[in-house]
Parts: structure tokens; sequence; C-alpha cells
């Protein structure tokens, strides 16, 4: 995920394409709150459903926390009012998830029976860090009606410092990779600078083990995904190998090619990973977020028109078989390069390409967005325009399959260097939007809320409502709830809720039928009405409620 590893891949050159301009599109409303499938204008500004998030890196504190503390309590609440900020700019920029990394270097950010604390919530390897983050990130994550995504890394054993190589001496005294030194081997080798250990991705018992090991936090802890990125075999460093010939030999399982071993050693992985997932929890959603190119059409008729390095080859990630298999449920390509027409990794081409891998499959297409790369000239002219990020939101609007976009990284959001946040969010994310519903996990109908009251006060208009209960479990039972206003009174027809022009907000559901709201954006003297719709754990939505009308 780190600029300097995605060099790599060669940076487009400067010319910014024609954008396809935001006029209204047509659109089939087939969404459970019209009961219709009428076709209607929606605003492309302002979709009913996208997917919105960012990315908080754990790993040696890029993000969150921003600094390994001490177990006192006063530093344990400097990290949980940080990461509290980090969901107060996630509800500004209306976002709707974020990806938050729990296990960055075979650690955990939970108290794992499996592997250590993490050294980058106290500074110390294996230290307890006398709470539970987990726990606290994915509650408050619930309570803003985040969806939250563990994001995990299978193989990273050790990130160390610069200068101070892999060395398994350093790990936390109990860690798994020193009581099973076969597992691991360092990459480049130990004393190279940049060295790094890893888990052995050719090693059964070691899949089992990683698998093992994240599935106790989806077990345990009310996560809404599992997210992995582009860390499988390690990037490649000069010409060092990858010191596996041990593992080759004894666990081909038939292959001759050693590249298509180390290939189908991942494709286990997220084969496994998934049927393991949706066999406990079949709501929870896997993604993956690979490197940009899978592979260019010089190399593979099937590949994207770019001459950039392929994750297919030097990574072992086969990451559009992934799709083609249905082993995950949406796909986080990296596409960290700007709209340019250098065939080295254009922008412009690739979003095309991703699109097409995942038409006509369940595979939900997001993109990753470089917002570490805005107004840092360092990445070349085209990132010192304040719209580069914008129009890349804008080029996605061409392409259907586009679901939503996750930005790199949370500092980097924050940051706004050029004000380059502030346009896109205005351009792009001025509305509420809704997770987009995935048809492959189970669902229930859910009945439509009843309006029981809606009241001037104070502090705005306040709504009551009531939830018939359809149930108990995570099918047929509302989650959350979609609130939509209107000037005025009077019905509306269906299509009024096709996109997010009149929703006003998406709020977490509370314990008991009865919930309420405050509308503190009501302006007094001006009549409204609402309408109310039921959202499950996963995006479906309810009928909508019966109109209620306040002067």
């Amino acid at each position: 995920m780190k600029a300097t590893r995605l060099s790599a891949a060669g940076l487009a050159v400067a010319l910014l394409g024609a954008l396809t301009a935001g006029t209204p599109a047509r659109a089939a409303d087939t969404d459970s709150t019209t009961g219709s499938s009428t076709t209607c204008a929606i605003d492309p500004a302002t979709p009913k459903r996208q997917f919105r998030a960012m990315w908080i890196a754990s790993v040696t504190n890029i993000d969150w926390p921003s600094k390994a503390s001490q177990t006192a309590p006063d530093q344990v609440a400097k990290q949980k009012s940080e990461y509290l900020g980090w969901l107060d700019l996630a509800q500004r920029l209306n976002h709707n998830a974020v990806v938050v990394q729990v296990r960055p270097t075979a650690d955990a950010f939970w108290p794992s029976p499996y592997e250590p604390w993490s050294e980058y919530l106290t500074g110390v390897r294996g230290q307890d860090p006398g709470w539970d983050p987990l726990a606290f990130l994915v509650e408050e994550s619930h309570k803003r009606n985040l969806e939250f995504h563990a994001w995990f890394n299978p193989y990273r054993v050790s990130m160390p410092a610069p200068g101070a190589g892999a060395d398994l001496a350093k790990l936390a005294p109990n860690h798994p990779a020193r009581q099973h030194p076969d597992w691991v081997f360092a990459y480049p080798p130990a004393g190279v600078a940049g060295s790094r250990l890893y888990y052995n991705p050719g090693i059964p018992e070691v899949r089992e083990f990683v698998e093992t090991a994240m599935m106790d936090a989806v077990n345990r802890y009310d996560v809404d995904g599992v997210h992995f990125d582009d860390y499988f075999y390690p990037y490649p460093s000069g010409t060092y190998q990858v010191p596996d010939d041990a593992a080759f030999a004894q666990y081909n399982r038939g292959f001759t090619d050693r590249a298509d071993w180390r290939r189908d050693n991942i494709n286990l992985l997220m084969q496994e990973m998934n049927a393991k997932i949706k066999a406990v929890k079949p709501w929870v959603k896997f993604g993956a977020s690979p490197f940009g190119i899978w592979r260019n059409k010089s190399a593979d008729p099937a590949g994207s028109d770019t001459t950039g390095s392929q994750s297919y080859d030097i990574i072992s990630a086969d990451t559009r078989k992934w799709i083609k298999e249905g082993w995950i449920d949406y796909v986080v390509p990296q596409l960290y390069w700007y709209i340019g027409q250098y065939p080295a990794a254009d922008y412009g081409r690739l979003v095309p390409w991703w699109a097409e891998q995942v038409r006509g499959t369940d595979v939900q297409l997001y993109i990753g967005q470089a917002d570490y790369k805005s107004g840092d000239p360092a990445y070349g002219a085209d990132w010192m325009d304040p719209r580069e990020l914008s129009d890349h939101l804008t080029l996605n609007r061409s392409y259907p399959e586009v679901l939503g976009n996750v930005h790199f990284s949370a500092v980097q959001v924050r940051e706004n260097r050029l004000g380059a946040t502030d346009i896109y969010a205005a351009e792009h994310y001025s509305r509420p939007a809704l997770v987009p519903a995935m048809s492959q996990l189970p669902a229930k109908p859910l009945q439509h809320p009843v309006i029981t009251g809606v009241d001037r006060a104070d502090d705005g208009v306040r709504l009551t409502w009531h939830q018939p209960a359809n149930g108990k479990g995570p099918f047929g039972t509302a989650t959350s709830y979609a609130i939509y206003r209107f000037d005025g009174a009077g019905q509306v027809d269906g299509c009024a809720l096709a996109d997010a022009s009149h929703l006003v907000a998406n709020v977490r559901g509370t314990d008991g039928d009865v919930q309420s709201w405050v509308d503190t954006d009501a302006q007094a003297g001006q009549a409204y009405t609402y309408y109310v719709t039921a959202l499950d754990r996963v995006w479906n939505e309810s009928p909508a409620s019966p109109a209620r009308f306040v002067r």
C-alpha cells in the first residue's frame, strides 16, 4: 500500500482525457422502496448507493494509532479519542465504511490466543494494552452506522525500522514465528537493507494457521468485512529470489512450474478464507485490494492496455481468477495513477478493464484512490492539479460497474492538500449514500417502518417510528434506517427515492422497536414530508414508510 512500493508500475504521463459530464442518467428503479421497475432519471452526482471509505493503516503508526502509547489510562483515552476523530472525518465526508488494519504484521489488535499484541499499540511487541481495541473500533464505527472492514495482512511477519533488518529474535517472545522458524523466510536476505520476515505461503500448516488466526477475529467480533491488501508473496527486490526451494520440493502438489504453484498457494488461501467466513457468518463480506495491474495484454490477451508491473507475476496474485471464481465479494484495485496517455498505467485505461472483469459476476468493484499523491510534487505535475482525484470519480461514472471508492490513507484525506479532498467531497459525496447491496448474500424481505411522530422541537424536527419485528437473527432484521425529506406536502413517486437527492440521513438502529432521530437541518417555517426505510445489515432496503408531513 505504501508509495515507495508502487513506483514499479510506472506513473502515467500528464494529459487529462475528456470526462463524462455530470448530466442526469437513466436507471431502472428496481429498489424495494418502489416495488416497480420504472425508469427514473437520476443525478449521477448523488447516487443512492456507493461504497465510500478510507483505509486506516496501523502499520508503523501511519494513521491510527498515530503513536504507540503506554497503557496508562490517559494514553489509552488519547488513542480512543484519536480514532473517534477519524470517524468524525468519515461522517463529514459522507463515507459509509472504514477499512481498519488490525493485523499488520502477524500480530493482533485484539486479545488473540494465536498471535501477540501488536507493537503499534504500546510500542512493545506482545505487550497487553489493557483494553480490547478491536471491540472498541467495531462498536464505535457501528454507532456512526459505518461498516467496519477488518484489514488483515496474511503473511507479513515483521516491518523493521530502516536499517534494522529481519531478525526472529526481535519478535515478541511468544510469537509463533519464533516457535516455528521453519515457517518463516527473510526477504531480501537477512542483512540486506529492507529485509523483512514473511510466513511461507507454500507450507500448508502456515496457510491453516494464518486462516485460523484471522478467523478468530471474525468469530468473536461483529465485523462487516474481511479485507486483504496486496501483500501476498513479497514484491521483488533486486535479483533476490524468494527462498522457498524446500517448500516447493516438499509441498508442490504435482506442480512443476514454481510460479504456478505460488499462485495456487494464494488461490487456496483466498478460496479457503472465503469458505470459512461464509460458513460461520454468511453476511460478512470478503474483499481484496490488489495492485492495479493484473497482467499486461502484451503478456496475456486478457490483460490491460498497460506496460507496468504485473501482480500475477511479481506477487503471485491471480486477482482476475478470484473474481471469475467468486472467491471474493468485492475488489478494490489500487489505481494509484493519474489520467493520462502514458501506457505504463493510465487510470483512464485501467478503470474500464476492471469494470469488464467484474461484469456479469457478483463481485463488486470499488477503486482504490491515491490521496497520498495529491499535492505531492514528487509524483509529477498532474498530481499538483487539485481536481485530479475528483476527475477520477467523474470518470468512474461512465462505468456502472464501479460502485465506490476507498481512499489511501486517512491522514492524507485529512491533509486535504491543494483542497483536493474538499473538491471531490463537494462534487461526489455531497449527500449520504447507502452501501451497495450484494445479491449473493443471504437476505429476507424487510417490512416497512411506520412513522409515529413528526414534531417541531427546539433543535429541529423530531421523527419517531416503529419497526415491525421480522424475526430474530441477522436476516430480515432492521439494522439501520434511511430517512428521506422533501419540501412541502404530498406524496412523491418512486423515482424520488431512486437517488440520494432527498436522502438526509442513514442512522443505526437502537435496541427495541421504537426509533427516533432529530433533523437538525430542518428550517423553521418550512413544511416537509418525510419517509423512512429500513435496511438490514447487508443494506437491503425495505419499502418506504407511509409519508408524514410537518409544517
